[in-house]
């Protein structure tokens, strides 16, 4: 058998030998660069369908039980606390990716939920942990109300009280009812395996509500202000104010409808979310009925917030 002659460092010097000892030495530190990867977290999170595999996120111990420092990261109560502490260190907030995430609701919310994947991947949750979505939509509210309040020549004080109504009761208020009866149904009728470890965060079910509450704002607390009292004129008995006027109504409510549809339908251990379609038959109804009947939601809208004020 022949055996190769080696230099001072350890390396053979027949050709084939040295051919040999490369490929080992690389395969080993494509192997070691692998593993540190890994444990760093740098390696993209895979992309996976509703019905694929879901990949672990934790790493149990010998019992097969996670560990206490490891169960305590991921309890309800210190995600939810990480969160409101965001809240008070803007430079911490991401901004740029909220505003993209604003943008594709309308385009594409398909590619919004892929990233709540992704965050499952790798932070073991579905529910956003950066409050800068929050925060954005807070403004756009804030502004959107100002608009209706110059619209509606309302005062700076009927103002500043439609703003607080808005706020308080519109968005946070009916928010957080909507997210609980969605959060309470989703995991009592829609689980695949209850009892299972597989459930529906409540912080998920609110930012679901979230993506479909914010292009309904939009459509209906920005948009509409330009035709409320000019060009189709929304705030009248004209047919085609009203007209135009529910449409917007119809579009907003849709896309609601279809983000929250979305939203579930994401979520790999659900099942029948196809149900959170059926109301789109009554909205269909509500619409033809309001435009043949003549009633003017916008109109409605107009009247309900100067009642409020007074």
């Amino acid at each position: 058998m022949f055996t190769p002659d080696y230099s001072s460092h350890g390396a053979p010097r027949d050709t084939g030998s040295i051919y040999v000892f490369i490929f080992a030495t690389v395969q080993e530190a494509s192997t070691n660069s692998y593993i540190k990867e890994q444990e760093l977290g740098l390696s993209p999170p895979k992309e996976y369908s509703k019905h694929s595999a879901m990949l672990p996120t934790t790493t149990p111990n010998g019992n097969g039980s996670l560990g206490s420092s490891a169960t305590a990261r991921h309890t309800a109560g210190f995600k939810r606390y990480k969160y409101l502490r965001r809240l008070l260190h803007f430079k911490q907030m991401d901004f740029d990716f909220a505003v993209w995430q604003m943008l594709y609701l309308f385009t594409s919310p398909q590619r919004v939920y892929r990233n709540f994947h992704y965050r499952k991947q790798t932070k073991d949750q579905w529910a956003r942990d950066d409050p800068a979505f929050l925060v954005l939509l807070g403004v756009w509210l804030c502004v959107s109300t100002l608009g209706f309040g110059l619209v509606l020549d309302m005062g700076a004080v009927e103002t500043l009280k439609l703003l607080l109504w808005v706020v308080i009761v519109d968005c946070i208020g009916v928010g957080l009812l909507i997210s609980t009866l969605m959060w309470v149904i989703s995991n009592r009728y829609l689980l695949k395996q209850p009892g299972r470890n597989f459930d529906v965060e409540w912080g998920y079910a609110f930012d679901v509500h979230l993506n479909a509450f914010y292009p309904l704002l939009v459509i209906l607390h920005f948009l509409q202000l330009f035709f409320i009292n000019h060009v189709v004129i929304i705030n009248s008995d004209w047919f085609v104010g009203y007209f135009f006027g529910n449409t917007l109504w119809l579009i907003a409510i849709s896309y609601y409808l279809y983000i929250t549809f979305l939203g579930y339908n994401a979520l790999p251990f659900l099942k029948n979310t196809v149900v959170l379609l059926y109301p789109f038959a009554l909205l269909g109804l509500i619409y033809v009925l309001s435009v043949s009947l003549g009633w003017n939601f916008t109109r409605g809208l107009c009247w309900f917030y100067k009642y409020r004020v007074q």
